[in-house]
């Protein structure tokens, strides 16, 4: 399908079958002998093959060989080229933030065998910020929308934010775009804007240009201004990286991460353990509660450490939750939902097996005891003073009450969830 990824080293290959070609007359013996540094040499020239990208130390240049897409001159590219290089610290950042996730992004493309340019797309999405959000409520590294997160089966609750995972969204991710380049008849720049835009508004437009008899690739559409400059940013950053005239920062060629699953509710309540993996699991909202979520996001080399505390949560400390002492008439569906909890987050945080219980026991409540602060804005107030006062992150109090932006309104409520350690 991507038979053009090929093509730039096929050059290489006549070379190198050149060098393996048998002349038709053998050589006399006497010249062999005569001269054997250099038939030495050139056996041992044979016997080096060429790195795969998986073989290669940085993950940018395991990116750099697989590069597919025909380089272009369009003004737009070219516009977002000068961009990129008169910003030579940009990619600088761009790598620190990429450093855990890239190469879990480029071995799940390599397995779909997707090309590797949709690995840029984090870039272009959210500067490979994993917490971010938009103002049309998309989130995460691949900015993607409730509505795309839900058909793609991203788990979003009070607890759980899957786009906010590098597993969970990269995988919805790279399914929608499978999903796009059929649609588009395999045309992957119409693909990628319609991943941008939405399937429906690229159609119009080529329809359109149909209709007027006008080209219908990607450049001759008629579309928004972000969308028309999304693609060339993406070109602009892979010609870049192609001609190497800029340089990305390298990252190691190996795997980072590790997933844990995690089954039913846990707590992480060591809260100089969870800030070591807060930075991996943007998608768990509520700390130290790990509910809803499938799993944890742990560094490669500690996962053995994670796996042993997750499988001692009966020595937890609870003091820190809400504990409910059942009155006569209570049943687990009447607690719940007085808590806004599910049933099933209850049995889990209480290790029930059924839905029975009797009055007088109690029950830990997957709610923090000082857990729900209403704070009104007041004037001059900004999310970082905010932020600063309740000693939580501003990214935090953003997720929390869903904001796009740091611009507040004056007498905006915000929800902040405290814990007593």
């Amino acid at each position: 399908m991507f038979l053009n990824r090929y093509i730039g080293i096929l050059p290489l290959i006549f070379i190198l079958s050149g060098c393996e070609t048998t002349p038709e007359q053998p050589a006399p013996k006497a010249i062999i002998k005569a001269n054997p540094v250099v038939n030495q040499k050139s056996k041992a020239i044979e016997q080096i093959a060429p790195l795969s990208p998986k073989e290669l130390d940085d993950v940018w240049q395991r990116i750099r060989a697989q590069l597919s897409f025909t380089n272009s001159s369009h003004p737009a590219v070219n516009k977002r080229i000068a961009w990129y290089l008169s910003h030579p610290n940009y990619m600088d950042e761009i790598s620190r933030r990429a450093t855990p996730y890239l190469y879990h992004i480029v071995t799940e493309i390599e397995k779909r065998d997707l090309p590797i340019e949709l690995a840029l797309m984090p870039l272009i999405e959210s500067d490979f910020d994993a917490s971010a959000y938009s103002h049309k409520h998309a989130s995460g590294l691949w900015q993607l929308t409730p509505s795309i997160a839900k058909y793609f089966k991203v788990k979003i609750s009070p607890w759980y934010d899957g786009r906010q995972d590098v597993i969970d969204s990269t995988r919805a991710a790279l399914d929608f775009m499978e999903y796009l380049y059929k649609r588009f008849d395999g045309d992957w720049y119409h693909a990628i804007a319609a991943y941008n835009l939405g399937e429906g508004r690229v159609l119009r437009a080529i329809k359109n240009n149909k209709r007027q008899g006008k080209p219908t690739d990607f450049f001759s559409l008629k579309l928004p201004k972000q969308t028309s400059q999304y693609v060339p940013k993406l070109l602009a950053a892979a010609q870049l990286l192609k001609s190497q005239k800029m340089a990305f920062p390298a990252i190691a060629n190996k795997n980072t991460i590790a997933v844990i699953p995690v089954s039913g509710s846990v707590i992480i309540d060591n809260k100089e353990k969870w800030q070591q993996l807060e930075s991996l699991n943007y998608g768990v909202i509520r700390f130290p509660a790990v509910i809803d979520a499938p799993h944890i996001v742990v560094l490669a080399d500690e996962q053995i450490e994670f796996k042993a505390m997750l499988a001692n949560q009966k020595s937890n400390d609870y003091s820190q939750w809400q504990h409910y002492t059942i009155q006569s008439g209570d049943s687990l569906s009447v607690i719940a939902k007085r808590h806004a909890i599910t049933v099933n987050q209850l049995k889990a945080f209480n290790n029930l097996k059924s839905n029975r219980i009797r009055a007088g026991k109690k029950l830990i409540l997957p709610i923090l005891a000082d857990q729900e602060i209403e704070h009104k804005v007041k004037s001059g107030e900004s999310l970082w003073k905010i932020a600063k006062y309740y000693k939580v992150s501003i990214n935090k109090l953003k997720q929390w009450n869903n904001l796009s932006s740091d611009h507040l309104k004056i007498g905006k409520k915000l929800t902040v969830f405290l814990s007593n350690s």
